[in-house]
């Protein structure tokens, strides 16, 4: 059984929104997802899932929370605590398991409210032996694999410097990404060292944001639309939550790919894939997961990045869309936002940032730090 995207809605993405709720960015959204699909809520879904993880929300049992603003009262509706891409996985079981002919995923983030952002994170660490590593700030767990990855692959500080220029330019035609800018080479070297060899502009800043999508079996994907977009192959991986232990590779990226891939049958991903969205809310991590993904061979990555292989007119476009580091850190929602884009591309909806071939795409997505988790989903045409 196949299953197809059939309606997509979003709402944001801003750095700030003090004057909204979460729910009133949820309900946004969700009600530009049920015109694009042309459905009732109410009489058509027979699945609701909402991604949300509950350090991040503030309180518990997050599905109890959302039935209101997504039209899912009195209906199934379950809590994922992932990303958006593991959501839709479940989606997908829904669907081809005859759960469900319709089914909706929503993630949110409503990042801005949350005031001690490095606190929560070291919160979800190992109690005992991570947390109380002095008053360190959970970015240099992500500095230290940053250290250790660009020395194994001999990666330059021009090199990483050139994924920030990329992403922020290439926002610049998005207009739902609040951080894009016209940068060079030049003024990424000169932003200020916070966690050494990490800059500040290759953090991906926070975002507030929210992403629904309404899937459907063939039978009716086929009534709804006449151009659906086919999810064709999903994957999820996890390695350790302790990075004292874990491997710093993105193995996490290479399994849930390999997943996917498998689903999808994909066996040349660097051949057969036209673009990917992948994560990047640190700079460096846009490079690794490239190679994870197998769109680019180990220690040729970089110098492709610097080449523009990966631009938006290059080869294989990796994030038109701006990425984390031109949209933001949607945190659940971050995959949410690849697979957006992915389908607007396939749409053919994209604007100013349109892709000449886009047949096939990949979106990835990571859970942060202090995870070694991650989802890959694969669509086409």
């Amino acid at each position: 059984m196949r299953v197809a995207v059939v309606g997509v809605g979003y709402s944001g993405f801003n750095a700030n929104t003090p004057d909204l709720h979460w729910k009133e960015i949820m309900f946004e959204a969700a009600v530009r997802a049920y015109e694009d699909a042309g459905i009732n809520p109410r009489r058509d879904v027979d699945s609701f899932i909402t991604c949300a993880e509950d350090i991040w929300e503030g309180f518990a049992i997050f599905d109890e929370f959302v039935p209101d603003q997504l039209g899912a009262v009195l209906k199934p509706t379950c809590t994922i605590c992932g990303d958006f891409l593991y959501g839709l996985a479940t989606a997908y079981m829904h669907i081809t398991s005859g759960l469900a002919e319709v089914a909706v995923v929503e993630a949110h983030s409503k990042a801005s409210d949350i005031l001690t952002f490095g606190e929560v994170i070291k919160f979800a660490m190992d109690p005992i032996w991570l947390r109380q590593i002095g008053n360190a700030h959970p970015y240099y767990f992500a500095a230290l694999e940053m250290a250790q990855y660009i020395n194994e692959c001999c990666i330059t500080e021009e090199q990483i410097a050139s994924v920030v220029v990329k992403n922020k330019n290439n926002a610049r035609l998005n207009p739902s990404a609040p951080y894009g800018g016209k940068v060079g080479i030049e003024d990424v070297l000169n932003s200020p060292m916070v966690f050494d060899p990490m800059r500040k502009i290759e953090i991906a800043p926070r975002a507030d944001g929210a992403v629904v999508f309404v899937l459907a079996n063939e039978e009716i994907a086929k009534k709804l639309t006449d151009s659906p977009v086919w999810l064709k192959g999903v994957g999820w991986w996890s390695e350790t939550s302790n990075f004292d232990t874990m491997s710093f590779n993105a193995m996490y990226a290479a399994k849930a790919a390999k997943m996917a891939y498998k689903m999808a049958g994909i066996t040349n991903a660097a051949k057969e894939v036209d673009f990917a969205e992948v994560d990047d809310r640190f700079a460096f991590k846009e490079i690794q997961h490239i190679e994870a993904l197998g769109l680019s061979k180990r220690f040729e990555t970089a110098t492709l990045m610097v080449e523009g292989y990966f631009d938006r007119n290059g080869e294989l476009p990796i994030n038109v869309s701006g990425g984390n580091l031109g949209v933001g850190n949607l945190l659940e929602a971050t995959g949410g936002q690849k697979a957006l884009e992915v389908v607007l591309q396939l749409r053919g909806e994209a604007g100013k940032r349109q892709l000449s071939k886009a047949e096939v795409g990949v979106a990835q997505a990571w859970r942060y730090i202090p995870t070694a988790s991650g989802a890959v989903a694969v669509f086409g045409v």
